[in-house]
């Protein structure tokens, strides 16, 4: 409260987290503080947060050692990546000896300010809160987020310290030379070394896989049927899901995700057309974006392009610095990890077509009066960099598909073995998810 009067609420937000809401507790445990996050040249005071469940779990003993360090470590990498992304955050731990807390809790209660039922029961276990807490603290401080432990028993002195600290460390912050600026749009080429002729993980795919007109119709209906039980399914389970698409521009993403969608109820999913960000957006970390997109439990997100954008068209186009790029592999790593502790079924198509296949439906784009709208001088200075892209799609694959989201290549040169191929990956995937035999 003290910091809230000496602030200027017009860039002041301030987040109590107690307990988890329903909404919440239906998506990953850091999606309720990534809602929270501040923009760029805002400040968020947050009382209580990604530490307290942890701690408490390991307090009652729902975890044991492991998984403690183990949350941990995922705490450090979540500071770290907004540390990376430019955000100063200020760590207190204030300070209580077990005697004034138990002196604060009777006066309360002589005062009819009877404590929170939740509060006397962690004050009964103060040895345990010390002890993991003092845990805690040694292995999250760190020299890009270190922590300041005041000594609470005078509140003034607790206030002061805490307020002198803070603008300090905002001094100092202000002190240092900001990063260039890039640009928000044109083109600041980023130089990506293309390798000589190799086979890569694109060459892999079989773009002559075809698949007959007779065998489509039959195929997209068995599929289309069998997804769209899987689906309420997934929804009587309580199972999420998320879908990325990305590929080629004229790859057919679109009519893929739209064979689909006709198989979905309408109540149980989302498209999120993935575009350049907005003012707000782009005043928050890349992943912002994504993170508050994500499907309540039962329901189903599809990402038309996604947070793959950080290391393909940013990459390639200069609009995300060699070092923000570069880590951003482990970044989209370890969100797609979370998702899947939590139980997302994640799936990611690459819908991958030749360049002389794509130059053939540019042309038909422009030829196509209702086609026209579809093809635009960014496709065709994108196609220019085939070879550049072509790299970053390599890396991409190689770099995140992991054990728990793999990727899937789909052969798009024919859009009915595509569509088909991205069903029946959607079966395959929900159906072992849910045990569905």
């Amino acid at each position: 409260n003290r910091l809230s009067k000496w602030l200027d609420t017009r860039g002041l937000q301030v987040h109590a987290f107690w307990d988890t809401t329903d909404d919440e507790a239906q998506r990953p445990r850091y999606w309720r503080y990534w809602q929270r996050l501040p923009p760029r040249g805002s400040i968020g005071i947050m009382l209580g947060s990604w530490y307290t469940q942890p701690l408490v779990d390991r307090v009652y003993e729902r975890i044991d050692d492991a998984d403690f360090d183990r949350e941990l470590r995922r705490i450090e990498e979540f500071e770290r990546l907004l540390t990376d992304d430019g955000a100063l955050l200020v760590k207190f731990w204030f300070h209580l000896p077990r005697g004034e807390q138990k002196k604060r809790l009777r006066r309360d209660e002589k005062q009819g300010h009877k404590p929170a039922p939740s509060l006397q029961k962690f004050a009964k276990r103060y040895d345990r809160f010390s002890s993991f807490g003092e845990r805690a603290l040694r292995m999250t401080d760190t020299g890009h987020c270190p922590w300041y432990v005041i000594e609470s028993t005078d509140p003034r002195y607790r206030d002061l310290t805490a307020g002198k600290t803070l603008l300090q460390a905002i001094q100092q912050r202000l002190e240092q030379p900001p990063p260039p600026r890039l640009p928000r749009g044109g083109h600041q080429t980023s130089v990506i070394e293309v390798p000589e002729a190799s086979i890569s993980v694109l060459d892999r795919v079989d773009l002559d896989a075809t698949l007959e007109p007779a065998d489509y119709a039959e195929q997209l209906t068995q599929y289309q049927q069998r997804l769209s039980r899987l689906a309420w399914k997934a929804y009587e389970r309580q199972r999420h899901t998320v879908a990325v698409f990305e590929g080629w521009d004229a790859a057919g993403k679109g009519g893929a995700i739209r064979r689909v969608t006709q198989a979905v109820d309408g109540r149980l999913y989302r498209t999120i057309s993935i575009a350049a960000p907005t003012d707000e957006e782009r005043a928050h970390h890349y992943l912002w974006r994504f993170w508050r997109h994500l499907p309540r439990a039962g329901r189903m997100t599809i990402y038309d392009r996604s947070w793959y954008g950080r290391v393909l068209v940013e990459r390639v186009e200069g609009f995300a610095r060699p070092a923000e790029w570069q880590r951003a592999y482990q970044e989209i790593n370890d969100f797609e990890e979370q998702l899947c502790e939590h139980g997302v079924v994640l799936l990611k198509f690459w819908v991958h077509i030749s360049p002389e296949e794509q130059l053939r439906r540019f042309h038909e784009r422009e030829q196509i009066e209702y086609k026209r709208h579809k093809i635009t001088d960014e496709d065709w200075r994108n196609r220019d960099k085939w070879p550049q892209y072509e790299a970053a799609v390599n890396d991409m694959v190689a770099r995140t598909s992991t054990a728990y989201a793999p990727w899937t290549l789909v052969a798009g040169n024919d859009k009915k073995f595509a569509r088909v191929r991205v069903l029946q990956t959607f079966c395959e995937r929900l159906s072992a998810a849910l045990g569905d035999d």
